[in-house]
């Protein structure tokens, strides 16, 4: 396995590069649209072709790469297939299994930042059936999770808290967790500068997931909504 963090210090965005060397495939997950000649750049290093561009929701804190860099590696373009966009991807659904040679990305319909969100879980089959590690995108961060960005807060905060305590944090406690920004990102408050973690450490000090669900939600409510950049929907 062939796996790369691109991190942007200036927004506290993480890009990843995740594929398999054997066979010369990967994806990218998250791309950040500043940043396309070094994904290409390393890729091209290492021997791979870009075969997926996934995001894990439709961003509104950054400009996506995606739809330019998939059309760049002529690579599919994917969103969840939920996502309200006015332009042609691929759609993901839940529990979908993309393989890129002896890499594995499971899909996991994590909603709650957005309709949209999905994780990804990414499994080495060189060494087994059992997964390495998460990309959690902005449902799950170190120290923190990613507040609800569209309609009404409190419902989607109630998601965003099942999405956690019935899909991620069911996961093996050892499991890595790659989210999509640390501390700098407007998509959360108190964001660790740390740009990883497991599953058992963020259960033993994530403030937020000792809470119930309504002091979750109400929690989240009292959070001022990240700011939107111009240009993005």
């Amino acid at each position: 396995m062939i796996f790369r963090s691109f991190y942007r210090f200036d927004t506290g965005c993480v890009a990843y590069l995740v594929g398999c060397g054997g066979h010369g495939k990967c994806a990218v997950v998250d791309p950040h649209q500043q940043s396309i000649d070094v994904y290409l750049a390393f890729a091209a290093s290492k021997g791979l072709r870009i075969t997926h561009v996934i995001d894990t929701h439709v961003h509104a804190d950054h400009p996506s790469g995606g739809p330019e860099l998939a059309r760049r590696s002529d690579a599919a373009y994917c969103l969840h297939e939920s996502a309200n966009v006015a332009f042609d991807f691929e759609p993901l659904c839940d529990g979908q299994l993309l393989t890129l040679g002896n890499v594995r990305l499971s899909v996991l319909h994590t909603p709650g930042h957005t309709p949209e969100s999905i994780s990804l879980l990414v499994t080495d089959l060189r060494r087994g059936d059992e997964p390495w590690f998460v990309l959690t995108g902005d449902t799950l961060f170190v120290g923190a999770v990613g507040r609800p960005d569209v309609g009404s807060v409190r419902e989607h905060a109630g998601e965003l808290h099942d999405s956690i305590h019935e899909r991620l944090l069911t996961l093996p406690d050892e499991l890595e967790v790659y989210p999509a920004h640390f501390s700098g990102s407007t998509c959360g408050v108190g964001l660790s500068g740390k740009p990883s973690s497991t599953i058992g450490f963020e259960k033993r000090w994530n403030p937020l997931l000792s809470r119930s669900r309504d002091e979750f939600v109400e929690a989240l409510s009292r959070v001022p909504p990240p700011a939107r950049i111009a240009g993005v929907p």
